[in-house]
């Protein structure tokens, strides 16, 4: 729920996430189970490898060798390897539930286990604590601290060869590895500003119309979050710097199948931030969305609402900041649906189909649709905007 503060979860799946640390326990074993779906990416959010379904495995399960970036030799058959270039990986599952039900989902994780290659003969039991409900922020700073961490990670990291001018800049400023991040009181009062500057320069890209060709349909107010067809935002030429920072500034995490047109696999997110006139979304107005039926998801389809602050799930006071298909949802005679978006439940609307929003905060929206069918592909079905309603 909106407790767990991350950028842009899903309400709808039950998520596992684990970090992977290679430099203390060298090459590591990940064996996974059937059926799961997950990634595996580096410190830099780059992709190592889908996992699951659309995965080396492809869904029957299968163990996975993790190296680390120095890791020199030839390594054992009947692992699908992989090398990482950071010695620090997330590992993150993600599984549906089923008819409401939680248990199964989570005893697939459960089946997941981690050890060092060392261990193969005696791995240690794993642990798997439950965060739901539980606060926590997993968000990444937006002050000053911004830079120790930075510092930190500068420190404990390997020195990948695409790093080496990044890391020439952060030296400017006293990161360096190897040496104290020890910045004096007019260094800390330059950081400090330039954090403020930096975070509102993303948010102005992220939410602004800079980046190019992102909307889905020319006629509607939705984005593509990931409009790249490089998952490590690559061009012939450059480093498209601006789309990852589009993508991480709401994003956790990324994987190849996230940039895939799979009819009938994987997941498309439209994004939406404005409405139907063009402005920004505000948590004390009162919004319709109509969306067609049927929607073209074979899987389910949902909404979540996420505060534009921190791209967290929104806190709004209801019990989880989504809607979707997998709700007990009042639908029109011709298959579509409304949706409502205001502080309080409009007069004459089903209070089913009724999320709140918090005044004095902007919000954005994903609209997620697992397993998308022809008519998303094809552009035969597109959802309405947010329409403001009068005396919202």
């Amino acid at each position: 729920n909106a407790k767990t503060i991350v950028s842009t979860p899903n309400s709808d799946v039950i998520y596992a996430m684990g970090y992977v640390d290679l430099k203390a326990d060298g090459p590591t074993v990940i064996e996974v189970p059937p059926k799961q779906q997950g990634i595996l990416n580096d410190f830099w959010h780059r992709p190592l490898t889908d996992v699951g379904f659309v995965g080396p495995d492809k869904g029957e399960g299968g163990n996975y060798l993790i190296l680390r970036p120095d890791y020199e030799g030839t390594p054992p058959e009947g692992y699908y390897t992989f090398k990482s270039p950071t010695y620090n990986v997330f590992v993150f599952w993600r599984a549906f539930i089923k008819d409401g039900d939680t248990s199964e989902p989570v005893a697939l994780m459960e089946q997941t286990r981690i050890y060092p290659l060392a261990r193969k003969d005696d791995p240690p039991p794993m642990k798997f604590p439950n965060g739901s409900g539980q606060p926590a922020d997993m968000v990444y700073p937006r002050d000053y601290s911004y830079f120790e961490g930075l510092a930190e990670f500068v420190q404990e990291e390997a020195v990948d060869v695409e790093d080496w001018s990044m890391r020439g800049l952060m030296a400017s400023l006293g990161i360096e590895k190897g040496k104290p991040f020890q910045p004096d009181d007019r260094m800390k009062e330059i950081l400090s500003a330039g954090a403020e500057v930096g975070m509102k320069m993303a948010q102005s890209l992220r939410f602004s119309d800079y980046l190019p060709d992102t909307k889905y349909w020319p006629d509607r107010q939705w984005h593509n979050v990931l409009n790249v067809l490089d998952v490590e935002f690559r061009t012939d030429s450059y480093l498209n710097v601006d789309a990852r920072i589009g993508m991480f500034h709401i994003g956790y995490s990324i994987s190849p199948a996230m940039v895939m047109n799979m009819v009938g696999k994987g997941s498309k997110y439209p994004f939406a931030y404005r409405d139907a006139d063009g402005d920004y979304l505000s948590g004390g107005k009162t919004y319709k969305l109509n969306i067609p039926g049927p929607v073209p998801a074979a899987n389910f389809w949902s909404l979540t609402l996420y505060d534009a602050s921190n791209a967290s799930g929104l806190q709004n006071g209801q019990p989880f900041p989504s809607i979707g298909s997998l709700d007990d949802l009042k639908y029109n005679e011709d298959g579509s649906i409304d949706l409502y978006f205001a502080p309080e439940l409009p007069k004459g609307a089903p209070e089913s189909n009724w999320r709140r929003t918090v005044p004095g905060k902007g919000w954005f929206v994903l609209f997620r649709l697992y397993s998308p069918t022809e008519p998303f592909f094809d552009g035969s079905w597109r959802p309405g905007d947010f329409d403001p309603m009068p005396g919202g």
